[in-house]
């Protein structure tokens, strides 16, 4: 598996000849560095950097634009030559000092991503949505999108997001997810207007009001709205909603991580439509 990674990126970023870094004074170190870590700069430059090996490959795969790969041999396994944008090979020290995470495969790259509206999803005829109401963990944000992977969902639309989409730790949590996945990030306004138009049905995760998600009907468009752990979905998605749904609790808690319960509420919907 390794060995065909590497000939996927060889195949994606050829150039006649690789440039190499030594120091971390570097003014492309710096500048990756400040990427990594400033979400302002991310969003003036329309610049985000993508770590490891696997998520790098989907983001490609996806029609994102690499700019620029930086790689160190000792963690890759090999070099990585004959790529189509600009290759900088890094020393270990340089390649410690711009990856986010502790774990790592020895690649990060500069994209230029691939920003969707609402009006560049293509659904099917009965899509099935997961929609956000003011996401603030990246982790969780990451971790949904996995999921949203696995079902699969058609789309997660991000509303109100109090973090960017292509924040690192959301690339990470979601191994490369946030590209396998069309997700947009809208407004709550515009979310509930592209429901309405296109007929599908809002469920919203809630306790008050609510009927056990087994016993609603899945199987026709659908967009299933859960909001935060915290503090739950604003009144706007209340109203709006066709159906309320809850997870029957079992326990003395009365809640789940809403990574789990996006999970669970996704898998039931693939369930009915596959049943």
């Amino acid at each position: 598996m390794k060995g065909r990674r590497l000939i996927f990126f060889a195949y994606l970023c050829g150039m006649e000849e690789n440039m190499r870094i030594s120091s971390v004074q570097n003014a492309r170190i710096k500048r990756l560095v400040a990427l990594q870590q400033k979400s302002a700069m991310r969003r003036e430059s329309g610049i985000i950097v993508v770590e490891g090996q696997r998520e790098l490959m989907h983001c490609a795969q996806a029609g994102h634009e690499v700019l620029a790969v930086y790689f160190c041999p000792a963690l890759l396994g090999g070099p990585a030559d004959d790529y189509h944008c600009p290759c900088y090979e890094v020393t270990h020290e340089v390649y410690e000092k711009i990856a986010y995470r502790g774990s790592t495969e020895g690649i990060i790259a500069e994209v230029r991503p691939r920003l969707l509206t609402l009006d560049d999803l293509h659904l099917p005829e009965r899509p099935l949505l997961m929609v956000l109401e003011a996401v603030e963990k990246p982790g969780n944000l990451g971790a949904v999108l996995r999921s949203a992977d696995a079902a699969p969902a058609d789309a997660v639309l991000v509303c109100d997001p109090l973090t960017d989409l292509y924040n690192p730790n959301i690339i990470r949590s979601s191994i490369g997810a946030i590209f396998t996945v069309p997700t947009v990030a809208c407004t709550s306004e515009q979310c509930i207007q592209f429901l309405k138009t296109h007929n599908i049905q809002i469920l919203t995760a809630q306790l008050q009001d609510s009927h056990p998600y087994y016993a609603t009907d899945m199987r026709r468009g659908t967009a299933i709205v859960m909001g935060t752990e915290s503090t739950g979905l604003t009144d706007r998605w209340r109203q709006a909603a066709d159906a309320h749904i809850r997870i029957p609790m079992r326990g003395q808690l009365d809640s789940l991580n809403v990574s789990v319960s996006a999970a669970i509420l996704l898998f039931e919907a693939i369930r009915q439509r596959e049943g």
